[in-house]
């Protein structure tokens, strides 16, 4: 797997829900298997299915997250180079032509979550702006083919 570039607070969360899922959920599937064996033959027995497939949904998502975890680089965001977009900036963007300005928290894919405003530095916008100075103007063209100009107005550390 490759690198998985994080915040501190996403890796917090990511070792979080781990936790969560390690501890909690994995004890609340097995008491549901449990219970659903008391019902009898297994072989007819569509909770147990339904038990026995969360539990594996659950193993896998647990896999998933450890691997995260292993392969995590964070982002250290006291200390992000203001000078140009990076990982970590907090970049306000002004569109040229609806003439309306967002501001948006650049972070690796993995923490992206466009209604808090965390942008990934994979998606369209993230890549056009990636390593560009408050000031430029870049172009992005979006995945249904619209091209969109967006001004650089300031970039700040987390």
């Amino acid at each position: 797997m490759k690198e998985v570039i994080l915040t501190p607070e996403g890796f917090k969360q990511l070792k979080g829900e781990l936790d969560h899922l390690r501890t909690n959920r994995r004890r609340e599937v097995a008491e549901r298997i449990a219970a659903a064996r008391a019902f009898g033959e297994i072989a007819e027995n569509a909770e147990y299915d339904d038990a026995k497939n969360e539990q594996m949904m659950l193993e896998h998502r647990i896999a998933q997250l450890e691997e995260r975890v292993a392969n995590a680089r964070l982002i250290d965001t006291k200390r992000v180079d203001t000078s140009v977009v990076s990982i970590g900036s907090v970049v306000r963007l002004r569109d040229v032509d609806a003439k309306e300005t967002i501001e948006y928290f650049i972070v690796g894919s993995a923490e992206a979550n466009p209604a808090e405003r965390k942008l990934s530095n994979e998606s369209p916008v993230g890549k056009a702006i990636m390593g560009h100075k408050k000031g430029e103007t870049v172009e992005v063209a979006t995945p249904k083919g619209a091209k969109l100009k967006f001004k650089i107005m300031e970039i700040k550390a987390a």
